[in-house]
C-alpha cells in the first residue's frame, strides 16, 4: 500500500485531521475545566437564592414557558438575568462551542466510517486500512480519543453543572437555534448529566459509562477489529524498544490504556467473555493494575471493573497477594541497584565519547531499567481517587505495596533525578556526535589513510626509516590498503563497516606473517591506523535510533498529574542544595516530553491548533517549574528576615568615635559572621537558579533570570501584604477626628 500519510492519500489525510482535532478538543477541554463559573455550582446558599430562580438545570426544558415567564414578570429578575447574560455568555459560548466540537467529532468519525465501507476511498476498506501500521494506530487512536473526551467531560466538568451551562446558553442565544444555526439538542443528549460525580463519597451510576459511550452509537463491528488489533498487534512496534519479556506491559502501556477506554464501546466482553478478557489482562496488566489513560489521568482496574464479571475474574491474578508482593520486593530492590549505577556513571569524566560507544547497549539498559521501576512504583503508590478510596480492597492493595515495596518517596524522588539527568546527559552526548559524525569519520579516514601511505612509502626505500629494508611485495600491498581505505564510503555504513573490520584483520596478520614486531616504529605506524579504523567503526554505530530509543523509553507522561505529590521534596531539596536545580531542569525537560502524545497528531497534520495546544501543555508545565522554584525567592526572603533580626535588635550601632577599651564588645564578632554568611547563603541561592540556564519547556523558554525576578516580586507582594495586614489594625469604636 502506498504511504498511507501521504498528501494525495485522502482517507488517510481525513482519519490524520480527525485524530489530529481530537487532541486539540481534549487540550481544550481541560483548559476550559478550570475555568468553570463557580455560580453554576451553586455551592452555597448564597449563590441558590441569589441565582437559584435564573438558572436551571434540564428541568428547564419540560417547562420552559413557565420558567420564562417568572423571569419576565419580575423586574429585579429581569435586570440580574440580564447581568448574568452580560457576564457569562463568552464563557458559556466557549463551552457550548468545545461540546459541539465533540459531538461533530463523533458523527464525522461515524461518517467516514459509512464512506470508507461505501467504497468512496478507492482501493480501501476498513479491513486494508487496519492492516497498515498507520491506518490501524490512526483508526484506534480516532474511538479512544472519543472516549477519553467523555470520560474527561464528565470528571472535570460535573453533571448538572453543564446542564445548567448548556440552558443558559440555549436562553441566551435562542435566536441562533431558532435559526437552526445550532445542534444545541443533539449537544445536550449527548452531554446530559450521567448522575456520575467525583466528590467523596458519591456512587458510580448504574450501567456507567457505558450507557454514556452508547448515548451515539458506533459500529460494532468498528469496534470489534479495533479491540482485536489493540489485543494481539503490537501496535506501535514497542517490544523492540523493550527487549526483556519482564519490560513487555510497559511496552505495551499506550495500547493497554485505549483498550481499557475502547472496552466500554462493548461491555458485553468486560461482563461475559471470560476467555478474551483473561487473555487482555495476560498481555497488557499481568504486572500492573493502575494506568494512566491520557496525560496523567490515571485508573485503578479493580475500582474502575468492580462491576464487570468476566473482567474482575480476570484480574484477579495479577492481584493475587503473592504476586503483588512478588512485584513490591522486585522494584524495591531495583531502586536500591539503579542508585549506585547512576551515581557511578553520572560522576564528572564517566560518560565521555569513547566509553558511551563501546556500551551504549548497557547504558540504554540503564535507562530503560530506572523508568520501567518509576512508572511501576509512582503509578501503584499514588493517591487513590475518591471512588476507589471506598473501595476496601483497593485500599488493601496500596497499603500492601506501600508496606511491601517499603516505599521511600525521598528514593524514588532521587531515582527520578538521577535518571533524569543521566538521559539529559546521553542525549545532549548523542546530538552533539551525531552532529560532529560525519566529520570525525573523514578526519579517521585521512590519518588512517596517511599512515598506510607512509608505510607503503617506507618499505618502496624512497623515505628512510631506521632499519628497514627495501620491500617491495609490502610497498604494493601496503599501497593498496591505503586505496582502499581512501574508498570507503560515508554513504553505505553497513559496507563500510564490513570492510573495515577485514581491513583491521589484515593489517594484525601482516605484523605477524612478516615479523614487523621487531621494528617499534612500523608496529606504532600500524597500531595507529587500527585505532583510526576501530574509531571510524564506533563512528558508524551513532545512530539516531539511539536517541528515539531513549526518548521513547523516557517517557514521563503518565505522571503528568503525579508528580504534583513530590513537589515538597523537590522544593525541600532546592532549600537544602540550590546546585539541585541542574538536576531538576533535566526533570523538567524530561516531563516535556509528555508533550509529544497530544501534539504528534497535530503536528502530522500540519493544523493550525498546533501552537495553541503546545501554549496550553507547556502553559501548565511552566506554572509547574515556577511553583517548584519559587522556593528559592521565598528561601531568600526568609534569610534577609534573619539579617533584619540580627541588625536591628542584635548587632549595636558603631558610634563616630570610640574608645580604644570598648572595640571588642562594638566587634560582635559572632553576630557579624552570622550576617556574612546568610549574605554568602542568599548568593548561593541566585547562583542556583541561574544554574538552570535558559531552558525551551514545549515552546515556552524559561530564562532563569525573569524567573527568579518574578519570584522575588511574587514574595515582596506577600511580604508587604502580610505585614500591612499585620500592622494596620484599626479600632472601629474609635472616634473619627
Amino acid at each position: 500500500m502506498a504511504d498511507f500519510l501521504a498528501e494525495n492519500n485522502q482517507c488517510g489525510q481525513n482519519i490524520l485531521r480527525l485524530v489530529s482535532r481530537g487532541n486539540a478538543i481534549l487540550a481544550e477541554l481541560l483548559r476550559l475545566s478550570d475555568f468553570i463559573p463557580p455560580v453554576f455550582k451553586l455551592e452555597n446558599s448564597q449563590d441558590k437564592a441569589k441565582y437559584g430562580e435564573i438558572i436551571s438545570d434540564f428541568s428547564y426544558f419540560k417547562n420552559a414557558e413557565y420558567f420564562d415567564n417568572k423571569i419576565d414578570t419580575k423586574t429585579e429578575l429581569q435586570d440580574l438575568d440580564e447581568e448574568f447574560k452580560d457576564n457569562h455568555i463568552e464563557i458559556l459560548t466557549r463551552f457550548f462551542q468545545a461540546f459541539t466540537c465533540v459531538h461533530k467529532y463523533i458523527t464525522d468519525l461515524i461518517r467516514f466510517l459509512e464512506d470508507l465501507e461505501e467504497g468512496i476511498y478507492i482501493q480501501q476498506t476498513l479491513e486494508s486500512v487496519l492492516l497498515n501500521d498507520d491506518g490501524k494506530q490512526l483508526m484506534c487512536e480516532s474511538l479512544f480519543l472519543y472516549g477519553v473526551m467523555l470520560l474527561v467531560i464528565d470528571m472535570r466538568i460535573d453533571g448538572m453543572v453543564r446542564e445548567r451551562m448548556l440552558v443558559s446558553y440555549y436562553r441566551y442565544s435562542a435566536q441562533k437555534a431558532a435559526s437552526g444555526d445550532s445542534n444545541v439538542d443533539d449537544v445536550c443528549k449527548l452531554l446530559r448529566s450521567t448522575g456520575y460525580s467525583s466528590a467523596p463519597g458519591a456512587k458510580r451510576p448504574l450501567s456507567y459509562p457505558e450507557s454514556y459511550f452508547s448515548r451515539i452509537p458506533v459500529r460494532g463491528d468498528f469496534v470489534d477489529m479495533v479491540i482485536g488489533r489493540l489485543r494481539s498487534d503490537d501496535v506501535y512496534n514497542q517490544i523492540s524498544v523493550y527487549p526483556l519479556p519482564e519490560h513487555r506491559s510497559t511496552a505495551l502501556a499506550t495500547q493497554a490504556s485505549m483498550l481499557y477506554v475502547i472496552l466500554y464501546f462493548d461491555p458485553d466482553i468486560l461482563h461475559n467473555q471470560q476467555a478474551r478478557m483473561r487473555e487482555i489482562v495476560d498481555k497488557h496488566f499481568p504486572d500492573n493494575w493502575v494506568i494512566s489513560v491520557y496525560m496523567g489521568i490515571t485508573v485503578n482496574l479493580l475500582d474502575a471493573w468492580s462491576p464487570y464479571k468476566a473482567a474482575v475474574t480476570a484480574l484477579n491474578n495479577t492481584l493475587d497477594t503473592g504476586n503483588i508482593r512478588e512485584l513490591s520486593a522486585k522494584f524495591s530492590t531495583k531502586v536500591g541497584k539503579l542508585k549506585p549505577v547512576l551515581d557511578k556513571h553520572l560522576k564528572e569524566g564517566v560518560l565521555i565519547e569513547e566509553f558511551v560507544l563501546d556500551n551504549i547497549a548497557k547504558l540504554i539498559n540503564i535507562i530503560r531499567d530506572g523508568n520501567v521501576t518509576l512508572r511501576w512504583l509512582m503509578l501503584h503508590t499514588t493517591q487513590l481517587s475518591p471512588s476507589a478510596e471506598m473501595n476496601k480492597r483497593c485500599k488493601m492493595l496500596r497499603e500492601q505495596v506501600l508496606a511491601d515495596s517499603k516505599y521511600d518517596p525521598l528514593a524514588v524522588f532521587e531515582l527520578l533525578l538521577n535518571t533524569a539527568h543521566f538521559e539529559f546527559k546521553l542525549k545532549e552526548m548523542f546530538k552533539q556526535m551525531l552532529s560532529e559524525k560525519q566529520e570525525k569519520w573523514e578526519t579517521y579516514k585521512k590519518e588512517g589513510g596517511e599512515r598506510i601511505q607512509e608505510l607503503s612509502e617506507v618499505f618502496s626505500g624512497t623515505k628512510p626509516l631506521t632499519r628497514v629494508e627495501k620491500n617491495d611485495n609490502l610497498q604494493a600491498w601496503f599501497a593498496e590498503m591505503a586505496k582502499q581505505i581512501s574508498s570507503l564510503n560515508y554513504d553505505d555504513p553497513t559496507s563500510a563497516g564490513r570492510k573495515i573490520v577485514q581491513l583491521i584483520q589484515a593489517l594484525e596478520e601482516v605484523q605477524e606473517f612478516h615479523q614487523l614486531e621487531s621494528n617499534l616504529q612500523v608496529c606504532q605506524f600500524l597500531a595507529d591506523t587500527r585505532k583510526y579504523l576501530h574509531q571510524m567503526i564506533r563512528t558508524i554505530n551513532i545512530k539516531e535510533e539511539v536517541l528515539i530509543a531513549i526518548q521513547i523509553v523516557a517517557d514521563l507522561s503518565y505522571a503528568w498529574e503525579i508528580i504534583d505529590s513530590y513537589t515538597s521534596y523537590m522544593q525541600e531539596g532546592v532549600r537544602r542544595d540550590p546546585s539541585l536545580v541542574i538536576k531538576l531542569r533535566a526533570t523538567f525537560l524530561k516531563m516535556a516530553s509528555a508533550l509529544e502524545q497530544p501534539l504528534l497528531r497535530i503536528n502530522q497534520a500540519n493544523s493550525p491548533d498546533l501552537i495553541s495546544v503546545s501554549q496550553y501543555y507547556s502553559g501548565e508545565l511552566v506554572g509547574y517549574v515556577r511553583k517548584v522554584l519559587q522556593i528559592i525567592p521565598r528561601s531568600m526572603f526568609g534569610l534577609l528576615d534573619k539579617i533584619i533580626t540580627l541588625q536591628t535588635t542584635q548587632i549595636k550601632e558603631v558610634p563616630t568615635r570610640l574608645e580604644k577599651d570598648k572595640m571588642k564588645e562594638f566587634a560582635q564578632l559572632d553576630d557579624r559572621y552570622q550576617v556574612a554568611k546568610l549574605t554568602h547563603s542568599i548568593s548561593v541561592f541566585t547562583e542556583g537558579i541561574l544554574m538552570m540556564k535558559t531552558t525551551l519547556v514545549g515552546i515556552i523558554k524559561i530564562d532563569p533570570k525573569q524567573l527568579l525576578e518574578d519570584g522575588i516580586r511574587k514574595e515582596l507582594v506577600q511580604q508587604v501584604a502580610l505585614a500591612l495586614h499585620q500592622g494596620l489594625i484599626f479600632n472601629p469604636k474609635a472616634k473619627v477626628g
